[in-house]
This record gives structure tokens, sequence and C-alpha cells, in this order.
């Protein structure tokens, strides 16, 4: 059965992301479950796969698309059977594994979740690895937050890059518990809309982004940082004391140049969130809790959709930070 995806290949003439017809029988035959893929996206790490800017695939051919949602058609998996209802993030796939951004995908059936009720393939994707990280960042928080007895209101929260994925999902959730949210963002034309995501002000990124003192006013309770680098050094020496940050990203770079003074003189946590190899029972409980609390609208108002072919030019308008919120991928168009 023929079906359309998104393939890498790095031929002598260089590297390459094109739409292509392949049949089933191509698909991996290391996978016990076949999906039926009806949306996925575009992530950052997408981004980076799509346009070889970054050393994120590992071998070739492959289909990028670290997240998808669709439905079983075959399954040897004890969990799944036909019809089931799924969607996976990270374990690879996109990367080492063929991945998403395809109509057709097969994949181990550990990695799959089991689609929520109230959830749409659709709306799954819109929240897709960007918002489900995001919920990682958030709850990690608030088991913080419940030991140390911190209370809604207490103080602000800092989310950066907060025009991203990532971002306007946690800013969203954070805003929904009670929480007062102050978003750093590089692009102060999009204040107005972060402030309509529940943001009560917003910051020019330019704030934290430079070099700056290892210990700084106390201001936050609790970061959200998706960027890394001087950002987060900047957020972690100027969070309150016994506060802690969630370190989700790498925009601005992979380095940290900090010092050690925040964490020993001010007790702030630093906890580091990874959504690739997350254990299953973290998975179910971060999509139950986005089913569950979620505003749909706000979802909508940061959600585009585009079709599968429209990914590719995607991919470098996200590293060039031209995309607003999340980008949802109908792979039948």
């Amino acid at each position: 059965m023929p079906f359309n995806a998104l393939v890498i290949t790095k031929p002598e003439s260089g590297y390459r992301c094109d739409l292509t017809e392949l049949d089933e029988a191509q698909l991996p035959a290391t996978g016990e479950v076949t999906v039926r893929v009806d949306y996925s996206t575009v992530n950052y790490k997408d981004g980076l796969a799509i346009t070889g800017k970054s050393p994120v695939v590992r071998s070739f051919p492959m289909v990028p698309g670290i997240d998808f949602a669709g439905s079983v058609t075959q399954s040897d998996h004890p969990r799944w059977k036909a019809g089931d209802r799924v969607l996976l993030n990270g374990f690879g796939v996109g990367e080492s594994h063929w991945g998403g951004l395809a109509q057709m995908a097969r994949v181990k059936g550990d990695w799959l979740v089991a689609l929520p009720d109230t959830l749409s393939e659709r709306d799954a994707m819109a929240v897709g690895t960007a918002g489900y990280t995001a919920m990682l960042c958030v709850m990690a928080l608030q088991r913080h937050w419940a030991d140390a007895g911190v209370q809604p209101g207490s103080g602000e929260v800092l989310v950066t890059g907060a025009g991203g994925g990532v971002g306007g999902v946690a800013i969203s959730l954070l805003a929904g518990l009670g929480h007062t949210v102050v978003a750093s963002t590089g692009r102060p034309q999009e204040a107005q809309y972060l402030k309509s995501l529940g943001a009560a002000s917003v910051i020019d990124r330019q704030e934290l982004s430079a070099p700056g003192k290892p210990l700084q006013k106390e201001r936050w309770i609790g970061v959200v940082d998706s960027v890394g680098s001087h950002t987060l050094a900047n957020a972690c020496a100027s969070t309150r004391y016994g506060g802690a940050v969630a370190a989700c990203g790498l925009a601005q770079g992979m380095d940290l140049p900090a010092s050690v003074a925040p964490f020993i003189l001010r007790g702030v946590t630093l906890h580091g969130i990874d959504s690739v190899m997350a254990p299953m029972a973290r998975r179910v409980a971060a999509w139950d809790a986005l089913a569950k609390t979620l505003n749909r609208e706000q979802l909508a108002s940061i959600t585009k959709e585009i079709g599968l072919g429209d990914a590719i030019a995607a991919g470098g308008d996200i590293l060039a930070g031209r995309v607003r919120g999340r980008l949802v991928v109908n792979v039948n168009r």
C-alpha cells in the first residue's frame, strides 16, 4: 500500500528532505505496531532534522517527525489492537527510527500512549512534544512547590522562549493554575498575544540573554526555560530562595555559564526535563493532565495547520524564529 512521507537522504550532492511516495513494505521491520497517522507536527528538533542544521538524524534514509497521532491498523503487541487511537512522542523516532511526518508509521508498542478520550488527534498534535514537554516542566515545578509549600500567587513565574511552542503552552498552563506569569521573548510585537495566553507581563529576552552576575535580585518562584546558555544562568541567578527552575531546551546554546551560588546560597533547584525517554507512567500522567486542564480556545489560538509538503519549509522557519506557537501537520493534506 503506497503512502506519502517526508524522506531525508544524504547523497553526495548534499543533505536533502523531499516529499516521497513509499510503500508500506518499506516501513521499518523493528516495530510491532503499524499506525495510520492522521496528524504530526513540527518542533524545533524537527526543524534541525529537516534542514540538517544539527546532526539530529542518525541514519539514512530517515522519515523525520518526533510526534504523531493516529489509529492502529495492525499490531503484534499485547497492549494494542486495530482501531486503537494512539500518540507517540520521542524515543528516537524521527532521529534513529522512522517518524511521524508520513501517512504511515511502524513503531514499538512500548513507545505508544493511548490518546485520551477527550483529545482529538489534531488536538494532540497541537500539543505535541512541545506542549507535552511544557506539561512535564509544570509538573516538576508543582512537585517542588508542594514540598516547599508554595501557593499560586505567591510570586512570579518566568517563562523564557515564550513565543515558541513550549513557552505558549507553559504560559497557558501556569496562568490556568493561578500563577503570575512573566513571559520573556525576542519578539516584542507578540506581547498582546502572550498576554492573551495568560502572561501578566512581557519582558525583552535581552534582559536575560547577556552574561550576568552569579547572584541577582530575587524575583522568580519558578522558571520554565527552553533557551539555555546565559538565559538559563540568569534565570537561576534571579530565582528566589527555595525556588525551582525547569530546563528543557537549548535555543540559545547548550552551555550553562553559571556559578553554584544560586544552588548553595539560595537553595535553588534545577530540574532537567527530558521528554524523549521519560518513563511511561510520567508520560501518561502528563497527557491525562493536559486533557483535563489545557485551555482548548487558547490551544486553537496558538495553532496553525499545514500540509505534509509544507513541513519542509516550516523546518527552516521554526529555526529562524518565524513561527508563533504550534504547527500541526495534516499528513493527508
